[in-house]
């Protein structure tokens, strides 16, 4: 797919071509620096963890009195070795917490001079929110109207232009609500469509561009249910989540030897061969997903909707809520790989003789670079599945998708928390006050990261909008 349509990147510039065939506005900022300057937030404490820090705070309190009885006793022996005590006293503490570290400045001995260290450029944090605020033709319109229904008494369908008898607030409202109008393409195609089943003699017959997208799309019509089902039945079956007898499909063909091992070493080294193989299959299948959505969208909006309409009749949603139902932490943080046989350190260098203990050492990565761009890439799939369809999103309200989404928030990597916190703002109004009221450190995270829309009521309920799905 990406020799063929493109890579994250390709997609970028072919979106801001388009945009300018289309006579559309420049896009507002390039989404991928804007992520990779943001920085991850810190996730919220759950309750295990505050009761944690409880016992530690409580033992450090018991600790700092043991330790000044003491410290009284020997200052009335020496009162000359107070410093030197504090000193020993610290290189004894197991607490690495700031209310117990002693400063240069209180300490009686001779500091060294100030090492030179070259200039380096200062790294400079953005001021204000990272995204520009956006705003649809729907929301202005939306807005009009309530407003000539409150203060006129009557309303003007789609006019966004008229606004005699409103007040001057009113008016500059509207003047704020244009000028972060964001007109997608999308919109423009859907207008297109339905100017051309308006009038479908007059307008002729639409041309149709052969582009490596629509060229694909052309072929996996056809079967294009039975193709999702299929990727989704492999991701079922390499998840870490799902159990030996659900595995309807056999993905280990590949990996599993004709004869089962007899040391523990080709054990240890075929377990690490499975686990691998199944994070591959999993990376696979959830690039190909949503390279496929991204590509399909920018084509044509109604080709993009078929297919994620499709995903969510397989039970996409609820398979990737399963998915993430897990110890998230120690799946990105897992080392199923094999330092020594990887490529290109087996060609490279002479194999070694293999065992356990080179086996359990793995590499020195704090985390799986292929699991956590896996759970980015699901993610993502999530949020374009659920934008702007309020059936889907009650879906993961309803499969109490929250408590599951706060847990991936403890990856503390600035992606992963940007698309968990977008899952999480849509659903917040319905949620209820309580859970608002109880993840203020959530809600904060949403506003500081997550783009923000003029006149949606994210963070409370508003009645019209929680109408029957």
């Amino acid at each position: 797919l990406q020799c063929t349509l493109g890579g994250f990147e390709e997609l970028q510039s072919m979106k801001a071509e388009k945009r300018e065939i289309l006579g559309l506005p420049p896009l507002p900022e390039d989404s991928i620096q804007v992520i990779r300057n943001m920085r991850a937030a810190s996730p919220p404490a759950s309750a295990s963890d505050l009761i944690e820090q409880q016992q530690k705070r409580g033992r450090r309190e018991h600790k700092a009195l043991i330790k000044q009885d003491n410290l009284d006793a020997f200052n009335e022996r020496d009162p000359y070795k107070a410093d030197d005590s504090r000193e020993e006293e610290e290189e004894n503490d197991d607490d690495n917490s700031l209310e117990g570290e002693t400063f240069p400045l209180e300490r009686d001995e001779v500091m060294p001079p100030p090492t030179q260290h070259p200039p380096s450029d200062r790294i400079t944090c953005p001021k204000g929110l990272p995204w520009a605020p956006k705003v649809r033709e729907k929301d202005i319109e939306m807005f009009l109207e309530s407003s000539r229904s409150k203060f006129i008494g009557y309303t003007l369908g789609s006019d966004t232009n008229t606004v005699v008898g409103l007040p001057r607030p009113i008016h500059e409202s509207i003047r704020t609500l244009k000028l972060h109008k964001y007109t997608s393409i999308a919109e423009v195609q859907v207008h297109m469509e339905e100017e051309y089943l308006r009038s479908p003699l007059s307008g002729g017959e639409e041309e149709v561009e052969q582009v490596p997208a629509e060229i694909l799309y052309q072929g996996l019509l056809p079967s294009l249910p039975q193709y999702m089902i299929a990727l989704l039945k492999i991701l079922l079956a390499a998840a870490p989540t799902s159990k030996a007898k659900t595995d309807s499909i056999n993905i280990l063909a590949d990996v599993l030897p004709e004869e089962m091992p007899t040391t523990v070493l080709q054990s240890m080294k075929l377990g690490v061969d499975v686990n691998r193989h199944k994070e591959i299959i999993v990376k696979a299948i959830s690039a190909v997903l949503l390279l496929l959505l991204k590509h399909f969208k920018l084509n044509h909006i109604y080709q993009f909707e078929y297919m994620a309409q499709h995903l969510v009749f397989a039970n996409c949603i609820p398979l990737i809520l399963k998915f993430f139902n897990q110890n998230i932490m120690s799946y990105i943080t897992a080392k199923n790989s094999i330092s020594v046989l990887d490529y290109p350190y087996c060609v490279v260098h002479e194999l070694p003789e293999l065992t356990a203990e080179s086996l359990e050492a793995g590499d020195n990565n704090q985390f799986c670079w292929r699991n956590l761009f896996s759970c980015i890439n699901l993610l993502r799939i999530l949020n374009k599945l659920t934008k702007w369809k309020h059936s889907r999103t009650m879906m993961l309200v309803v499969f109490k998708s929250a408590p599951i989404l706060k847990r991936a928030l403890k990856v503390k990597q600035a992606m992963m928390q940007l698309y968990v916190l977008k899952l999480l703002k849509v659903q917040t109004k319905y949620l209820g006050r309580q859970w608002r009221k109880s993840n203020m450190k959530t809600m904060s995270a949403i506003y500081q990261k997550v783009r923000h829309r003029l006149n949606d009521d994210w963070a409370y309920g508003n009645g019209s909008s929680r109408h029957a799905w």
